[in-house]
């Protein structure tokens, strides 16, 4: 089976326009697959969290996180906390493969990481712990099948980001302090290793995949021998990458969406695997001035509307029209064997969305909303408590969209905007 998953971006200054990080993630899994947005609130834990598949140790106390995932899992492809954190993760195959057993999925381990660590930094140290103990592996997809990978992370904070790569608990990590990169499937650290496994030399020694001698190289030496199985995502991946090249020190909100929506370079997918789900996030170098992380919940970014989350101080609204049915513990993922059956997990939003088929209007919705970021972004929030209902009031606004058409939106502008009152800056 070719390698058939994600693209993550980052882009930090200079690369951007402002004092800016962009974040941006495609998250590609099979078509029918129906992808969620969902926030949780901080909280204080008991012992004891139950992940996809395994219950592992639970921290006393979670960040705030906002996540788009698969909705058969408890982890996620992509999501931000609090602390303006964003991470995203990429199925990555290379010499050894999870040996099949239930673990932590790589989705898990986002959503961990996310819940765990205030800086992208940190992120590395949660992930280093939770492979060291609980290892990766498990069925990745919806269904009675051994699709399984290794996984690599692109994780984003207000001044820096890091990309870690992984083999079973083995790992290599790279600090990213300017400029952009991309990760897809394949493996891309090579001699620039800031941070390691304590064994990651010694076992591709005893391997015999590394003399001990010449300079090493994470990639040549972690990788397939024969590349033509990553080929494909390889194509995909220099792709990205001169996708972020044409537009660097001119790198938008707005460039990172149509880099997610291009479909000639791959990275908007088409076909039996697609882009199911779209994340960007603006994160200003600032610490006083919020981020904003865009989300589809819905499949191919051309024809979806990307709708604004901005975290606020104890916030407890529910993401209602794009959280998919639950089904507790007959859902057949929890069920042993599993799989069994598919239950229908579509939410509200997927729903509308599925029998509007392609209205290219709807990006001026999008438009809308965007420069009202903009205003939030450059000046702060004077009201935060103004923000509560941003994300399901642009659902809301996108349903209505599909239920009554475009005319309908346009002859009710007070639908388009939720009214943010923002700080005012007095020098610019």
């Amino acid at each position: 089976m070719h390698p058939c998953s994600c693209d993550t971006f980052v882009a930090l200054p200079p690369s951007t326009e402002g004092q800016r990080i962009i974040f941006g993630k495609n998250s590609d899994r099979p078509c029918d697959e129906v992808q969620e947005v969902l926030y949780f609130p901080a909280a204080d834990y008991e012992p004891g969290a139950k992940c996809t598949y395994i219950q592992i140790e639970q921290v006393a106390h979670t960040y705030a996180i906002v996540l788009s995932r698969p909705a058969w899992l408890w982890g996620a492809e992509m999501g931000a906390n609090e602390h303006q954190v964003c991470l995203g993760n990429e199925a990555v195959w290379g010499r050894e493969s999870p040996d099949g057993k239930e673990a932590l999925l790589g989705m898990d381990l986002v959503r961990l990481a996310l819940e765990r660590a205030d800086t992208a930094e940190k992120c590395v140290d949660v992930l280093a712990e939770l492979l060291e103990k609980y290892g990766q592996g498990g069925a990745c997809l919806e269904e009675q099948c051994d699709f399984t990978y290794n996984n690599s992370f692109l994780m984003s904070d207000r001044k820096e980001a890091w990309v870690m790569e992984t083999s079973g608990k083995y790992w290599a990590a790279e600090r990213i302090e300017g400029g952009y990169r991309n990760i897809s499937n394949e493996y891309n650290i090579t001699t620039k290793i800031d941070r390691e496994h304590p064994d990651l030399r010694k076992y591709a020694q005893r391997k015999n995949w590394w003399n001990g001698k010449s300079q090493f190289n994470f990639a040549a030496v972690y990788s397939y021998k024969n590349t033509s199985r990553i080929e494909a995502s390889g194509s995909r991946y220099c792709e990205g990458k001169k996708l972020l090249q044409k537009s660097h020190g001119h790198i938008t909100a707005q460039t990172m969406m149509d880099i997610l929506r291009d479909k000639d370079s791959g990275v908007n997918m088409e076909g039996m695997f697609m882009t199911t789900g779209s994340m960007v996030s603006v994160v200003l170098v600032d610490p006083a001035l919020p981020g904003v992380h865009y989300f589809t919940a819905t499949p191919d970014p051309e024809r979806c509307v990307f709708k604004p989350f901005v975290f606020v101080e104890n916030m407890r609204v529910q993401l209602k029209e794009t959280a998919s049915p639950t089904y507790g513990p007959e859902d057949p993922v929890k069920k042993k064997p599993r799989f069994q059956s598919k239950p229908d997990r579509k939410h509200s939003l997927f729903a509308k969305h599925e029998v509007a088929v392609a209205i290219i209007e709807t990006h001026k919705l999008e438009c809308e909303r965007m420069k009202q970021m903009e205003e939030i972004l450059y000046c702060g929030v004077e009201q935060p408590e103004t923000l509560l209902d941003l994300f399901p009031s642009a659902v809301r606004d996108e349903m209505e969209l599909y239920s009554d058409g475009f005319e309908h939106m346009l002859s009710k502008p007070s639908l388009y905007r939720v009214e943010v009152k923002s700080a005012r800056r007095v020098s610019p």
